[in-house]
């Protein structure tokens, strides 16, 4: 691990890979409602992201490798998503929308396998790259080109290489409650973003901001933003203000926690960054050594840094 966990949740600059961040996510999704409908809560994303993984990680040659709806489910339940049915409507849907694709296995015909479309690798492509900009705004001097640039085989060996990580992302998810609560609803992350990037932008990071526009923008209602936002209000995130509640007062609390989450994912993100570009160093060039930067048994510290 080349960074510590405390490197980046006290790095000075941190405000600005947030702004950063949150500059590149929300021009992700703005303007397309089909996405932020289909993948902006916890068990679409988590299939689609898994999805990802699997199919980067699967050795025709190797059956326990294969991406099957099995393994699927069984990726899915270190995150807590256990209903098997839950995961069969959600492979369905992504089989609908042209994001995944099933198939007879060559070397088993009663076996059926799945398989991430160009389309799911695309925008895959495009929600990684996203992530690595705050990181190449407070590290410049790191090498994150590749997957900025979406480099295929990078991004191939970049997922491939996650699946280690699984388990030990699933237990710092369970640290961040704040996050989970938007994960827990549609489009709850982008709605997330656009109230504390509309505070940004205003100047003051304590100001109340319309979630009106929000939901505009991200086609979903006023009324589940409010309900999401009614839930932030009991976590101790916002106070909603104004008549009938429409305006959102950020909390010093939300501004440390997201930080928090934030710093988590890029801690992560620098690791599997590290790894894969070494892989990707040896698949270049066969004859440089790769040794694993990865040790399963290690856990950041960032247990002093929880919201109070």
């Amino acid at each position: 691990m080349r960074l510590d966990f405390k490197d980046i949740v006290e790095h000075p600059r941190l405000g600005e890979a947030r702004r950063a961040y949150l500059d590149a996510f929300s021009t992700l999704y703005e303007g397309d409602p089909f996405l932020v409908r289909l993948l902006l809560e916890a068990g679409r994303f988590f299939v689609f992201h898994s999805a990802a993984i699997l199919d980067a990680a699967q050795d025709p040659s190797r059956r326990e490798t294969w991406f099957t709806v099995s393994a699927l489910k069984r990726e899915l339940a270190t995150f807590g998503f256990a209903s098997g049915r839950q995961v069969d409507h959600l492979v369905r849907r992504l089989r609908d929308v042209g994001f995944l694709e099933q198939r007879q296995a060559a070397a088993d015909r009663r076996v059926q396998l799945l398989t991430a479309t160009k389309m799911l690798w695309s925008h895959h492509g495009q929600w990684l790259a996203s992530h690595y900009v705050p990181l190449a705004t407070i590290f410049p001097n790191h090498d994150y080109s590749p997957v900025l640039s979406h480099d295929r085989a990078f991004h191939v060996i970049h997922c491939r290489t996650c699946l280690p990580f699984t388990p030990v992302s699933a237990r710092i998810m369970m640290t961040l409650p704040d996050t989970l609560l938007f994960f827990q609803h549609a489009a709850g992350p982008l709605i997330q973003n656009a109230v504390l990037k509309a505070a940004m932008d205003s100047g003051d990071p304590h100001g109340a901001v319309s979630y009106a526009e929000a939901a505009q923008r991200f086609g979903v209602t006023p009324t589940h933003v409010r309900t999401l936002m009614d839930s932030a209000q009991s976590a101790g995130l916002v106070n909603l203000v104004g008549r009938g509640g429409t305006r959102i007062e950020i909390l010093p609390r939300f501004w440390k926690s997201y930080d928090r989450g934030l710093a988590v994912g890029m801690y992560l993100h620098d690791a599997v960054n590290a790894v894969a570009m070494r892989e990707w160093a040896k698949d270049r060039n066969p004859v440089t050594p790769s040794p694993s930067l990865y040790d399963p048994a290690r856990q950041p510290d960032i247990q002093a840094s929880k919201p109070a």
